[in-house]
């Protein structure tokens, strides 16, 4: 991974561990005698698509760099009930304080994983791909968007700086999808090469009008399955027509139950909140081999 990944989650887990452990671990350091040394493993209590192993094991090291850590698993690999993930040797005290934070990480970055995969499972075959959104958790969205990529996903825009993305209050505000592109053509200047230019669409009649612009992709927004299916046969057509290669995304209400129906209508991209804001946590547990 790399270096500026590293470097975000370093800064997480140092806070984590201070919100966790405060100014010390009251029941390890009262029941726990500082000498005793013994291995404890981390396995899985059911089905999944593992992600955050090498972050759970930097906590562990975080704790106590003399911890001994060796993942048995590697991300992106599918891992059942009981199957041991990692083991940990040394301190049984230090092992018990990088615990929790250890698995909070786990178990959220492979629940996104493990759901991302689902929904990449479910629309097989089709041409969609399934994209994250930006509702993350504050300060975790690298972690986040990470284990969307591991799941078998791919990223939107990391953040506001990095795409331009016309939502309705920005059409709202400007006085319609034309005006707020041209405004954006404008505010960007020479770097638009730099930047790929979206617009939100609510309805078919603004997507009659968002074909007309230079934009890069057409989001059509909490759409009905025939107003999709209506406006990618135009989009289509119109993107024939000038030899403008658009691309549509579909998002908002959309879930197992009908996202192989919204693949089938020939859309590229597939945006889901869900991925990262209704996370189930992936069940791991810790378990010592003897004391």
């Amino acid at each position: 991974m790399e270096t500026e990944f590293w470097k975000k989650t370093d800064e997480l887990i140092d806070r984590a561990l201070s919100e966790d452990m405060g100014t010390g671990d009251i029941t390890t350091e009262a029941t726990v005698p500082a000498e005793l040394v013994s291995t404890a493993f981390l396995f899985s209590k059911e089905k999944g698509v593992l992600s955050g192993i090498d972050v759970a094991m930097k906590v562990f090291h975080k704790v106590d760099p003399a911890l001994k850590t060796k993942p048995l698993y590697k991300d992106g690999q599918i891992i059942n009930p009981g199957h041991k993930v990692a083991d940990i040797t040394g301190s049984v005290a230090s092992i018990l304080k990088a615990e929790r934070t250890a698995l909070n990480f786990l178990g959220r970055m492979t629940g996104i994983a493990t759901k991302t995969a689902q929904y990449g499972e479910l629309i097989k075959g089709c041409n969609a791909k399934i994209l994250d959104t930006r509702k993350t958790v504050p300060t975790l969205r690298h972690l986040d968007k990470y284990s969307v990529k591991v799941g078998g996903g791919s990223n939107h825009r990391f953040g506001l700086y990095d795409m331009v993305l016309i939502k309705d209050n920005h059409i709202a505000v400007s006085g319609g999808i034309r005006i707020a592109v041209d405004r954006v053509i404008e505010y960007v200047g020479s770097n638009l090469p730099n930047y790929k230019i979206e617009v939100e669409c609510k309805s078919y009649e603004e997507v009659l009008e968002a074909v007309y612009t230079p934009v890069d992709i057409i989001m059509l927004d909490n759409m009905d399955i025939d107003d999709i299916k209506k406006s990618v046969s135009l989009i289509r057509k119109i993107s024939t027509e000038l030899k403008r290669p658009f691309r549509v995304e579909v998002s908002g209400n959309i879930g197992i139950k009908n996202v192989r129906e919204i693949a089938e209508t020939g859309v590229d991209y597939i945006s889901i909140g869900a991925l990262t804001h209704s996370v189930a946590n992936h069940d791991f547990s810790l378990l010592f081999v003897e004391l």
